[in-house]
């Protein structure tokens, strides 16, 4: 899959966890084809792990998979940052 791809595939993943995860996520759409791409990754791992193919192109299977890394990703940076009050 050729770089372009990855990024509008990143980017679609990212807004569509961004969708499922309520609340505020990191940095517009810079950030949603951060934790796109990176959900992917991780959703790789996930579906390896059970021991299952990963992300392997653009197909319906490999979107699923890399929303749900996506999905797991923005909660585990909602659980780490927390809420911050002003002080």
């Amino acid at each position: 899959m050729g770089i372009l791809l990855w990024i509008i595939f990143g980017i679609i993943v990212g807004a569509v966890a961004r969708w499922i995860v309520p609340g505020t996520g990191p940095g517009g759409i810079l950030g949603d084809l951060i934790v796109g791409i990176v959900g992917a990754v991780i959703g790789g791992w996930i579906y390896a792990f059970f021991g299952h193919m990963g992300v392997t192109g653009f197909t319906f299977g490999s979107f699923i998979c890399a929303v749900i890394g996506a999905v797991v990703l923005l909660w585990i940076i909602r659980a780490l940052s927390g809420r911050r009050t002003a002080v």
